[in-house]
């Protein structure tokens, strides 16, 4: 018997980890840090914060 992982298909994309990006190329790629919760309509209307 061999010892050898014997698979029928690629591993999916959720298994497979990431490569690693430092903070700088993700910026440029994705742009700046977003907050959780955006401002409401009358928020961004009147420019209350």
């Amino acid at each position: 018997m061999t010892s050898a992982p014997i698979r029928s298909s690629l591993p999916d994309r959720w298994s497979s980890p990431r490569p690693f990006s430092d903070a700088t190329t993700r910026r440029l790629k994705h742009g700046a840090v977003q907050p959780m919760v955006q401002p409401g309509f009358f928020e961004r209307w009147f420019g209350q914060r």
